[in-house]
């Protein structure tokens, strides 16, 4: 049973090392940068933004159903 051990062992460090390269040959940006493009996405797309322009009533799916006049 411990060649069994070992093979499961080298099975999972080959599996690692693989993700290892895989993340390690991700193209990265500067953490500033990324910020910068978030911030510009966010002001360019504001104006879409329901939770910041609101919602029309007329398009909005979750507004308080209208009571019934009939008694």
């Amino acid at each position: 049973m411990p060649n069994n051990n070992a093979s499961t062992t080298l099975a999972t460090t080959h599996k690692a090392v693989k993700q290892l390269r895989l993340e390690a040959s991700v193209r990265r940006i500067n953490v500033s940068q990324a910020a910068t493009d978030l911030k510009n996405f966010c002001l360019q797309n504001a104006h879409k933004d329901p939770l910041l322009m609101g919602v029309p009533s007329g398009d909005n799916p979750f507004r308080p159903p209208k009571s019934c006049g009939l008694l």
